[in-house]
This record gives C-alpha cells, sequence and structure tokens, in this order.
C-alpha cells in the first residue's frame, strides 16, 4: 500500500489492480485513444492513459481528452505516427491528429524542477524520466492513475483511487512548493473541488491562503484560458463559491471583489445576487444545450466597478456619454492587469453596457426602438437588463415591460438583427 500524504517526496511500489479489479473497459476509450496506444505499444514503447481521462471514467462520466504517457521520446513518437505535431517549449508535448480530434502523448518527465525563474516558476521541463518519476511530477493524486495497454491494468503510486472514493482532492508532494512550480495549480484544485464535488485536503488548502499572490505572475493571457474553463464547463456557480472561499476571486478581479466586501454598501447585495444568478443561468445553459458567451459573464462580474465609476463621474459633472466610454476605457485597463479579455470579448462586453443605457433612454420612439433592437447585442443586453430586474433594480420593471412588448410588436426587426448577424458570419467564412 503506498504512503499516501500531502508532503510526500518519496513513491513506494505501485498498487497494481489488474482487470477484473477495475470497472474501466476499452469500449469507453475512444478510438483515437486506442489507436495511439497500440501504435506506440507495437512499436516498442510503453503506452498508457493517464490523467483525468481516467478519473472520469472511473466516475462514470465520458471524458472529453484522452491523454497519453509513454517513454518513447517526442522524436520517437513522431516517427511512429505520421500525422504527429510536435509542440510545447517549457515541456515538449506530441500531438496526434485524427481530424479536430487530438491525442496529447507526453514523454515520462523526470523527478527534477527543470528550470525556474526568480519566483520558482518552471519554464523549461524536457528532462524526460520514467513512470515512477513521472509520478511525482503531476499535481493531485486523482490525476496520477496510469492504464497500460498492455495489460489493460491500473497503476496507483500515489494512493489515487483510494483518494477518488472518499472525495478529497490531494496535492503530490508539498503543496506550497507545488503552488510554487506553478501558482495555476490553485485555481485547478478549486476547479476539480467545484466539477467534482471533492474537498481539498487540509495541507493543500492552507498552503492557498499563502500562495495566493503568485497568480500575479501568471500571463494574463493563461488566467483568461482558467476563467473560461472555471465558468463555462457547466459548475460555474461553484466555482464562485470555491474562489471566494480561498479568497482566489480577489486575485481575478480585485477590483469586484474589493466591492463585493463592501458589506455597508447599498447595492452589494445586488451586486452577489446578479453574479450568482448569472452563473447559474450559464449551468443551466450548458446543461440544457444552449449557447453560452463568455463576454457576457465578464459583463456581469465587472458590472460593479463600471456602474459605481459611471455614476462617479455622472456626479462629478462629465457627460454621460463621455463618462460611459472613459469608464468602460478605466475598467478594460484595471481588469487587462490580471485577467486579459481578448477584444472579441471586450467587444461585447463594451456593447452590453451600452445597450443598457440604450434600454432604458427616456424617449424612446418607435424608430429608435427598431434601431436598437436591430443591434446584433440587443439580445444580450435585453438578457443583462433583465437580469438586472430580477437582482433588485425594481425601477428597470418599466423599461423591461416595454422592450417585451416592442418585441412582440416589431418581431420583424429582431429577425432582420439576426439575418444580419447570420450574413454577417458567412462573409467572414468566405474571407479566410
Amino acid at each position: 500500500m503506498p504512503v499516501v500524504a500531502s508532503a510526500m517526496k518519496l513513491v513506494s511500489e505501485p498498487i497494481i489492480y489488474t482487470r477484473d479489479q477495475h470497472p474501466i473497459s476499452r469500449r469507453n476509450i475512444s478510438k483515437n485513444a486506442l489507436t495511439v496506444l497500440y501504435g506506440l505499444h507495437k512499436a516498442g514503447y510503453r503506452a498508457l492513459l493517464v490523467g483525468g481521462c481516467l478519473r472520469d471514467l472511473l466516475s462514470g462520466e465520458t471524458p472529453k481528452d484522452f491523454d497519453v504517457a509513454t517513454d518513447a521520446t517526442p522524436e520517437q513518437v513522431k516517427s511512429v505516427f505520421r500525422n504527429c505535431r510536435l509542440i510545447g517549449r517549457r515541456f515538449r508535448l506530441a500531438h496526434i491528429h485524427f481530424g479536430r480530434d487530438i491525442i496529447e502523448v507526453a514523454t515520462f518527465r523526470a523527478d527534477e524542477k527543470g528550470e525556474t525563474d526568480d519566483d520558482g516558476l518552471v519554464v523549461n521541463h524536457n528532462t524526460f524520466g520514467t513512470i515512477a518519476s513521472d509520478v511525482q511530477r503531476r499535481d493531485f493524486t486523482l490525476n496520477a492513475l496510469y492504464y497500460d495497454i498492455a495489460d489493460f491494468s491500473i497503476i496507483d503510486y500515489v494512493g489515487a483511487m483510494e483518494d477518488i472514493e472518499e472525495g478529497i482532492i490531494r496535492m503530490i508532494g508539498d503543496p506550497a512548493e507545488r503552488y510554487e512550480e506553478d501558482p495555476v495549480r490553485m485555481l485547478r484544485a478549486v476547479r476539480f473541488a467545484a466539477k467534482l464535488g471533492m474537498r481539498i485536503e487540509p495541507e493543500t488548502e492552507r498552503a492557498i491562503t499563502h500562495k495566493k499572490h503568485l497568480l500575479e505572475n501568471i500571463p494574463s493571457a493563461r488566467l483568461f484560458d482558467e476563467t473560461t474553463k472555471l465558468f463555462l464547463s457547466g459548475y460555474a456557480l461553484a466555482a464562485y463559491e470555491e474562489l471566494r472561499i480561498h479568497d482566489l476571486f480577489g486575485e481575478l478581479f480585485p477590483a469586484t471583489s474589493q466591492l463585493l466586501k463592501q458589506f455597508e454598501h447599498p447595492q452589494c447585495p445586488q451586486y452577489k445576487n446578479l453574479i450568482k444568478r448569472a452563473l447559474k443561468n450559464t449551468d443551466y445553459r450548458l446543461a440544457h444545450n444552449e449557447p453560452v458567451a463568455i463576454g457576457f459573464l465578464y459583463a456581469v462580474i465587472l458590472w460593479p466597478l463600471y456602474h459605481e465609476e459611471l455614476q462617479q463621474k455622472i456626479d462629478d459633472g462629465v457627460h454621460w456619454h463621455q463618462a460611459i466610454h472613459d469608464t468602460i476605457d478605466d475598467v478594460f485597463r484595471e481588469a487587462s492587469q490580471r485577467v486579459g479579455i481578448p477584444m472579441r470579448h471586450k467587444s461585447m462586453v463594451r456593447d452590453i453596457w451600452v445597450m443598457q443605457s440604450r434600454l432604458t433612454a427616456d424617449k424612446l420612439n418607435k424608430k429608435r426602438m427598431r434601431s436598437v433592437m436591430m443591434h446584433k447585442r440587443f439580445r444580450a443586453g435585453f438578457d443583462f437588463l433583465e437580469l438586472r430586474l430580477q437582482t433588485g433594480e425594481s425601477h428597470l420593471q418599466k423599461f423591461y415591460d416595454l422592450w417585451v412588448q416592442a418585441q412582440i410588436d416589431m418581431p420583424e426587426a429582431v429577425y432582420v438583427s439576426d439575418e444580419r448577424r447570420s450574413s454577417y458570419k458567412k462573409k467572414r467564412r468566405r474571407r479566410r
């Protein structure tokens, strides 16, 4: 039995679960993953499934991706598969392409940190090793199982099967040191807790408090990718709650987090409800295969900051039109210091916020209303207005009723808007 500890450094002999001791069947493994596994095995290399796909299979879920680990170097993998491309600088990987499906193949890593920067962040780790060393370079025990295609067994060096059964997220090695190597592991711990309904092991959890500031060193584009995983995977509300519990939300959105902590602020409860309801609605839409947009969620999360600064500028005598655009620029500048929002999503956030002013304008005649309804962001802006009404802004009721009636009276206006978007997308496809 392997010794399981959050500060584990040495790995004992693994437990081998033979085919009759575990539920994973090749019927549940993708055809392309099996092709890669058998191809490597036939070429004389070790070939194992590893990571989250095994965790999902053991939980009765369908994995989104299948990752392979091997003792073959990336160049040797490429020599086996003509449809292979090598990627990565920090750690070289092989991608086997089957149309749009990609099977990622990683060579066993050595039990070394590799090249690090002044903050301890690993910037180069292309030293290869064995399966025994590779397991120690993985983050959490639940991601450190191996399925061997040679005999269909599961190899467990770190007590992962037991942790999965007990619902524990446990770091392999010293948690503080592993967070220093890659601070994003803190966000991954939270994401797994939200997705799987598991609890973070105490030492793994305590280290987050002391190392959360290291997220400041992560490129803003990578943090955007991580927040997208947190909020668009079907468990956004649970992920938000976990982020708040571990004070990581403030590392991603410091200005919004500070406003949400001002309990004496009269609109603090409304801001909190707005975010929670939007995240809950997102989970619902994903569960029912309805489209969602990360831009809409950023409009919600950054709304408290935008709303407060806009009101302050208007109170200071700035013309409302100038105040809107100056505030949007200020909010984007503030947000980009942590989470880099791509331009296409910024455009959606900007349109939704500007749409709030257009939907609540004082003088709205039929011509102006038709123009608003033909805007490509009308539906998103209207949904945002409805969300604000649902979370306590009762003064918006008359505007909400007005636009509901307008959509009944002028359905062709919204239809034209949809047609315009469809035509625009077709033109873009032709240009590519």
